[in-house]
């Protein structure tokens, strides 16, 4: 008489249950614990190396190189950076270095870049000076933007326009300028410039309502007020090059634009 086989508890048939198809592979592809060692000691030998590196010479700035700028800016840019030498290139403080450019009156922007392993290079937009500031015997270069770049002797930079100051106190070198006559000025020269227009400026005379330009050909070029400046440069741009081919003539008023009048007196009658 045959025995009946007793049926297997739901505990064996769990046990007994095969894995599906695609456990496997996931399984195999998972890294071993030997690799998983191996790849934590390699990240921490890189750490330990980049750790060594900044506080070793291996990587030390002893050059600073400067590009883009003439060699009195190049001058200024090496010295202040000069207490820099000796930190570790990959040390180096990124913000440090531009509050040292920062400061510096005669450059307009920098970027730099760590050219490993020992040279730090600059490269350096200088700041271009539109004209001489004058009060007494004293001068100073400015920008564009109205900045005061440095001092200067009254007879070094000839071929900038000057402009006489009659407001405030002396111009501070690294801060903007205060004279709102001179800055009115100065604002001009920055628009003729920025027009490319060919403009060969002696002298800036700038009264509460009047703006003249003496060029050095001896014309003058009477602007008015400040209102609709660069319409004003426009138009003596094209007229100029007429006007100065012609004898006789001592200004050109662009002061109404849609008028301009050429004349030989300076202070026409009636």
């Amino acid at each position: 008489m045959s025995q009946r086989r007793p049926q297997p508890s739901a505990r064996t048939r769990a046990a007994v249950v095969p894995l599906r198809a695609y456990d496997a592979p996931l399984l195999r592809a998972l890294p071993s614990g030997r690799s998983l060692l191996i790849g934590f000691a390699i990240l921490a030998a890189a750490a330990g190396l980049y750790a060594l590196a900044r506080v070793t010479p291996m990587f030390a700035l002893n050059r600073i190189e400067v590009v883009g700028a003439p060699p009195s800016v190049a001058a200024h840019v090496q010295s202040a950076l000069a207490p820099l030498k000796g930190t570790s290139l990959l040390a180096l403080d990124g913000a440090q270095v531009d509050r040292r450019i920062a400061g510096l009156t005669d450059v307009a922007a920098a970027t730099y870049d760590r050219d490993f392993p020992h040279t730090l290079r600059i490269v350096v937009r200088p700041e271009h000076p539109v004209a001489v500031l004058r009060r007494g015997a004293g001068a100073w270069l400015v920008a564009a933007d109205a900045r005061v770049i440095t001092t200067v002797h009254p007879r070094s930079r000839t071929r900038l326009p000057q402009v006489w100051l009659t407001q405030s106190g002396e111009p501070q070198v690294g801060a903007a300028l205060t004279d709102r006559l001179g800055l009115r000025a100065v604002r001009a020269l920055a628009l003729a410039r920025r027009d490319k227009l060919q403009l060969r400026v002696r002298v800036v005379r700038a009264h509460p309502h009047e703006l003249t330009f003496l060029l050095a050909s001896g014309l003058e070029l009477r602007l008015g007020d400040v209102r609709a400046v660069p319409l004003k440069l426009a138009v003596a741009a094209r007229i100029l090059p007429q006007v100065l081919r012609q004898s006789g003539y001592t200004y050109l008023d662009v002061s109404v634009p849609e008028r301009p009048v050429a004349g030989a007196n300076s202070q026409p009658a009636g």
